[in-house]
């Protein structure tokens, strides 16, 4: 299962006299990424590398650095701790020792990953979204099943024919949901993700 940060992480690393500062927050989209980056990327540093995952989306950037060297690292230690929405900024103060593609790589890489290593995370729970249609006698029991299925309102409308809800639940929950809730209201919930 992914998981994400809980909070923003720091970890230093110093290679042949080279200061690697790895930083690491959680990152829904790619703008709050790039947020993260303007914030704390140093323009007095040497370079700023980084790379973002948050679902199928992911970018990465070198910064000057040979190609390949940094940016791809950097997101290969975020996937390989299969973390998600997780954006990470390797920031490097050049020591005076040139370190070789190779060297640059695993000085990136690695100090991304023990960063992610040590950082506080959590499971990252799918969710998935619905919306229940139901007469209003059975508004109690859709109550009741959303208590028992972890699922959260989201919004919640009335007209002529009964209630409306926009529920949100973990994915993991949907079908065990919809068969609850159908059994409380005898059959007249109507179902649809959105």
């Amino acid at each position: 299962m992914s998981r994400t940060l809980t909070r923003e992480v720091v970890h230093e690393n110093e290679v042949k006299r080279s200061r690697f500062i790895a930083r690491a927050a959680p990152a829904v989209d790619e703008n709050e990424a790039r947020a993260f980056l303007e914030r704390i990327g140093d323009p007095g540093a040497t370079h700023n590398c980084w790379a973002f995952r948050a679902g199928d989306q992911y970018r990465f950037d070198d910064d000057g650095e040979p190609g390949g060297t940094a940016g791809m690292p950097i997101l290969q230690a975020i996937e390989g701790q299969d973390f998600d929405r997780v954006v990470v900024v390797v920031t490097r103060y050049f020591g005076g020792t040139k370190l070789g593609t190779g060297g640059l790589a695993r000085a990136y890489g690695g100090t991304a990953a023990e960063a992610l290593r040590t950082a506080d995370s959590r499971p990252l729970v799918r969710k998935v979204r619905l919306r229940l249609a139901l007469p209003f006698e059975y508004i109690n029991a859709a109550h009741q099943a959303m208590e028992s299925h972890a699922a959260d309102k989201l919004d919640e409308s009335f007209d002529s024919n009964g209630v409306t809800l926009v529920v949100s639940l973990p994915q993991a929950n949907r079908q065990a949901f919809a068969d609850h809730l159908r059994d409380l209201a005898r059959g007249q919930a109507r179902i649809a993700r959105i």
